[in-house]
């Protein structure tokens, strides 16, 4: 084999990632699209250009401009030959690869003979991108020891770390903030913005993860992006298979955690579980160089055993549903192309309780089986039309499914019981079942989008479509659907409610009922247009608008919450200060708008009904159920009134209860970078991040109109507003006791009544404006591969401060997206300033991987992230009576009854410290051999191979009612799983 030919190969293994090799001048540039990538260059003046796939045979002809500038956009991804002539005569034939959402650049004029130009066959910058954006393909990752789950390839990206409930944070963001699309298609959950359809980690193709600075076909997020493609057919048949094991034998095992009285409270060491898939996969023509087809089937096993956190019980699960996808492809001629996606990810688990005995790791009777199902059917179809050599077409249409539901056998007899004290045992009655839900969430999207090449200007302008759909049903178990859980408590102390605890009480009981049903209705549409305007042969700018807008109906199909004229700009550019692609300065400022989720739509205007009753405790008391024997609590008498603040079950006028002149909640970036080659491998840049959030939606008790009847004020009630702005809401006006009309209420200034310690009405008091900003400065390094070695490693320094962490609050743990009680009262933000739950101020990465010869590869990982900050919450204020969340402890006199007597001690926010660093070390190896037409792969990966079991996240309460100190403070209630490893066979023919 000759020097050339070692040559080609070489720079064709390294076609990863999408940095161009060479760069056109002159030449209108836009980030590619969702769902594919685009080429474009420079040749000869008027030269016939066609791109060409050797795997599909599609191909695409133009010709080029008088300067010799060329574009294709709209193509799939995939490797490319691309062909220039000239009078008849070839004038170069390069090869080239196409990667989700960039845009390859080729100077093929600067080519006298065929050559492989790749996106890394040298790690150059692409001068004309204004995003931040991050791709990986899923070679690449079989080479490292990454996650099997798209939030870890998520997190290989600058400022990205993990976040409660399940999710990530995209710089600084709540974790409610975030979009996720699978070819197009929008998949991000919508009912509470946590979550996303997903599919096998073999079924993708590749990732791009945008932290910042996206165009504007990319609205409804405030965080990031996660963009795939998954795997096509083409004209080569190939079947495969792949097997991948997690064994319990290769896990870590699990810390346990007592309190100071040896009381636990995180009992880990008997969790374990053994996770199995198989994958059979296929693919290739049905009509060469016309129809393809690519095809999985994943049988899949998982069954976990974990104890509660007091240890009293033990769960084993199983899960076996399987995953079925396909993608189709028809070329239907070479201006023309179609596309089908369908895949299921409906999954049930099945888990039993049993007792345990936590002294001698003993199970015991069974208690009962939850089931949990997820998941469902979705499906798009895209269609790709080439109108002429200018003008490009796409259009989509697809319906995403999630399916959702909770329930045990138990829960028509069997209330759940929670003894939440210091001693207490946990879950003690005939059920642990959190809630009973059933919910089907149905989204129904359209878009199109077009492309429009004049001159130096190329221009993008669409249209988006979605309507999401919400059936649900939800209440706790029992007969009469109440859960009751048992507290400490002081006699004096006053409870959530206003009660105050009597005498020789030390313990009380809460029951609660949560539960609300219907079907509710969200609209979504956004258009779009953006000019890229290559302004010299060196800069580049693009100027985009979008127009988003909102309609959240309730269970009647009235409109709720309604935004229209959501005006979203955004400016980008890119200077190549050594005009040699070798360097760049860019830059982006924009705003991004965040729609309403469906959960609040459901508990807002849904008759939500959130009733809490506070009574002393008595003790427990045994009672048998099917055989085995359980606990439940003596009531005693009744502390203070009953709680509906939070909801009654009744639906009210709802001009009453939603801002007749609501904002929406946006926020606005800048990003300002450079980027600059080493040498032809090696690379480095800098980044710096400004977001701030400039508003909130939240519900508000508004306890006070501001007009005077009889010596008090008129009480509205909970509604949703923008916090610390105008709110116009239907009220009394003249006194009569009915509603009548509409006023506007500066809720910065007024909303809450002020009384003294008689009762008597003295003033107003205002709400915080909700504030969260973000800082951060990024440094990367990256060396590409080149069939040998690669190592990508990034260090973030950020600052994430204010006083809403976003749509979702991890400071109480209330994930209820727009919900987040931080307004319920003035209070709860006041003087709370500070860390958000989100700074993870220093954040460490490496990934790399090495060749050592043709069969053995070598892979490593590693994070180190600082831990977030701990608060230390009060629940009373030296303003008022009130008893809920606030940055105030009670230090003297908290059993008076006269709340301008107990003397209060500000604890800011962050004021209890960080939690831990967390350290994450994965590795692995990969042993390849082939024979003859069948190639074989094995791969060992071990992560946390520390085992590393940090806390973190833990009870932020330092108060649980005023005066008394929470005896769980500071506890942990989530640690880094322990080390685990996993087993991963592949066998391609």
């Amino acid at each position: 084999m000759n020097g050339k030919k070692l040559g080609q190969i070489a720079l064709a293994f390294s076609l990863v990632l999408g940095a161009p090799l060479y760069i056109a001048p002159m030449l209108p540039v836009a980030n590619a699209q969702s769902q594919d990538g685009a080429l474009a260059g420079n040749t000869t003046p008027n030269a016939t250009v066609v791109v060409r796939s050797p795997d599909t045979g599609f191909s695409r002809t133009t010709v080029a401009d008088g300067a010799g500038n060329f574009r294709f956009p709209f193509l799939p991804v995939g490797n490319y030959e691309l062909e220039s002539s000239s009078d008849g005569s070839q004038v170069t034939a390069i090869t080239v690869v196409i990667n989700l959402g960039k845009t390859t650049f080729v100077n093929a004029a600067a080519f006298d003979e065929i050559e492989v130009v790749g996106s890394r066959s040298r790690n150059l910058i692409d001068v004309t991108s204004t995003e931040s954006a991050t791709n990986v393909t899923k070679t690449e990752l079989a080479r490292m020891p990454i996650e099997r789950d798209l939030l870890a390839v998520a997190e290989l990206a600058p400022g990205v770390t993990k976040g409660e409930f399940g999710g990530a944070s995209f710089s600084g963001s709540s974790v409610a903030e975030n979009a996720v699309y699978i070819n197009g298609l929008n998949v991000t959950d919508f009912y509470n913005r946590v979550g996303f359809s997903s599919v096998p980690y073999s079924f993708y193709e590749e990732f791009q993860v945008k932290t910042g600075g996206y165009s504007v076909e990319f609205g409804r997020t405030t965080g990031g992006v996660i963009n795939t493609v998954t795997r096509s057919g083409s004209n080569e048949f190939e079947i495969g298979a792949e097997a991948v094991w997690e064994p319990s034998f290769l896990q870590g095992d699990g810390d346990d955690h007592y309190d100071e009285d040896g009381n636990p409270y995180y009992i880990a060491s008997h969790d374990e579980y053994d996770r199995g898939s198989l994958n059979l996969y296929a693919g290739g023509p049905i009509v060469k160089d016309r129809l393809f087809f690519f095809a999985m089937y994943e049988a899949r096993n998982y069954e976990p055993t974990n104890t509660t956190s007091s240890g009293n019980l033990i769960n084993e699960g199983k899960s076996d549903d399987g995953f079925w996808g396909t993608k189709i492809d028809w070329q239907i001629n070479d201006n023309h192309l179609l596309e089908l996606l369908a895949f299921s990810d409906e999954n049930s688990t099945t888990t039993d309780v049993y007792q345990f005995d936590l002294a001698s790791g003993e199970t015991g009777d069974y208690q009962n089986t939850q089931l949990f199902d997820s998941g469902g059917i979705n499906w798009s179809t895209t269609y790709t039309g080439y109108l002429t050599d200018s003008l490009s077409v796409r259009a989509m249409y697809g319906e995403n499914s999630r399916d959702f539901a909770q329930y045990s056998l138990n829960d028509i007899d069997c209330n759940r019981v929670r003894d939440r004290r210091s001693v207490g045992a946990g879950d003690v009655g005939c059920t642990s079942s959190s809630t009973v839900r059933q919910r089907t969430d149905e989204r129904e999207q359209a878009r199109l989008d077009f492309q429009w090449s004049l001159g130096d200007h190329l221009i993008r302008f669409g249209v988006d479509h979605e309507v999401n759909t919400s059936n649900h049903d939800q209440y706790y178990p029992g007969p009469d659907r109440l859960v009751y859980e048992i507290y400490d408590t002081a006699p004096g102390a006053t409870l959530a409610n206003g009660g105050v605890v009597p005498a020789g009480v030390d313990a009380y009981v809460r029951s609660r009922t949560n539960e609300v049903n219907g079907v509710f209705e969200t609209t979504n549409i956004a258009y779009y247009i953006e000019d890229s305007w290559q302004m010299t042969d060196d800069l580049v700018v693009e100027l985009g608008l979008r127009q988003d807008a909102f309609d959240n109906k309730n269970s009647d199909g009235d409109s709720y919450i309604k935004i229209d004229d959501q005006l979203a700009p955004r400016l980008g550019f890119s200077w190549d200060p050594s005009s040699e692609g070798q360097s760049k300065v860019f830059g982006n400022l924009g705003r991004y708008y965040l729609p309403v989720a469906n959960v609040i739509n459901i508990k807002q205007a849904g008759g939500f009904a959130d009733v809490r009753t506070f009574y002393a405790f008595n003790g427990l008391e045994d009672f048998e159920y099917q055989g085995a024997t359980y606990q439940r609590p003596i009531l005693g008498a009744q502390i203070g009134p009953v709680d509906d603040s939070q909801g009654d079950g009744t639906v009210g006028d709802l001009r009453g209860e939603v801002d007749a002149d609501m904002d929406p909640v946006y926020q606005d970036e800048l990003i300002l970078g450079y980027q600059a080659m080493i040498n032809d491998r090696w690379s480095w840049g800098v980044r710096g991040i400004y977001r701030k959030l400039n508003n909130a939606i939240d519900d508000m008790e508004i306890t006070s109109d501001g007009i005077l009847c009889n010596g008090d004020t008129g009480y509205i009630g909970w509604v949703m507003a923008n916090p610390g702005e105008d709110l116009t809401v239907f009220a009394d006006t003249n006194c009569d006791g009915d509603a009548d009309g509409f006023i506007t209420i500066d809720t910065a200034q007024a909303g809450w009544g002020m009384y003294d310690d008689d009762g008597n009405y003295v003033g107003e008091h205002g709400f915080e404006k909700p504030k969260r900003t973000y800082t951060a400065i990024e440094f990367m390094v990256d060396r590409s591969w080149n069939d040998d070695w690669a190592l990508n490693a990034s260090y973030t320094l950020s600052y994430s401060e204010g006083n809403a962490e976003g749509p979702v609050n991890s400071d109480t743990n209330f994930s209820d997206s727009g919900r987040t009680e931080n307004f319920d009262n003035p209070w709860v933000n006041y003087n709370g300033n500070g860390y958000l739950p989100n700074d993870h101020r220093h954040q460490i990465k490496f990934r790399g991987s090495y060749k050592l010869n043709n069969s053995w590869q070598f892979g490593g990982s590693f994070s180190a992230v600082s831990g977030a900050p701990v608060n230390a919450f009060g629940v009373g204020t030296p303003f008022d009576g009130e008893n809920y969340h606030s940055y105030y402890i009670c230090t003297a006199n908290c059993t008076s009854p006269n709340p301008s007597e107990r003397q209060y001690e500000h604890r800011a926010r962050a004021s209890g410290g960080n939690l831990p660093w967390v350290y994450d070390l994965g590795l692995s190896v990969t042993y390849t051999k082939s024979f003859s037409d069948v190639l074989l792969t094995a791969k060992l990966a071990v992560y946390n191979l520390l085992d590393q079991q940090k806390v973190t996240d833990v009870d932020d309460e330092y108060e649980s009612d005023i005066g008394f100190l929470n005896p769980q403070y500071r506890q942990g209630s989530s640690y880094k799983s322990p080390r685990y490893g996993q087993l991963l066979v592949t066998i391609d023919f």
